[in-house]
């Protein structure tokens, strides 16, 4: 799954190979072997990162609701998303031209850029 995992992270973050096997080192130690780790055992930094990674959707997250002396409760529990990790290893990066933003501007914008600054 390491090995996946960087791959995964290289892709989705546009990273060097060294950078992603330390942040899934990083985050393979915060999951410790276990299919799931509880949102409150891991601190706002983790969490953070964990965010990020679920916004690339390479973790997701679960909640559980239930009733403690009465209160209604909710646990949050993040876990690997394997699926969408194996796509995101096995895609193939694309090379993006870089002058494409400009062909999605209008032309009528242009036009008009043009001739506020002449």
């Amino acid at each position: 799954m390491k090995r996946l995992l960087v791959k995964a992270l290289k892709n989705a973050f546009e990273m060097d190979k060294q950078d992603a096997r330390a942040l899934a080192e990083q985050v393979e130690e915060v999951f410790a072997g276990n299919q799931e780790v509880e949102d409150m055992d891991i601190d706002k930094y983790t969490r953070s990162l964990f965010y990020e990674l679920q916004r690339k959707k390479l973790l997701k997250i679960r909640r559980e609701e239930f009733k403690e002396q009465g209160k209604p409760m909710r646990k949050f529990y993040w876990s690997f998303d394997n699926k969408k990790i194996k796509q995101e290893a096995h895609r193939q990066p694309t090379q993006e031209n870089a002058f494409e933003i400009y062909q999605k501007i209008p032309r009528k914008a242009w036009m008009q850029h043009t001739l506020q600054n002449t």
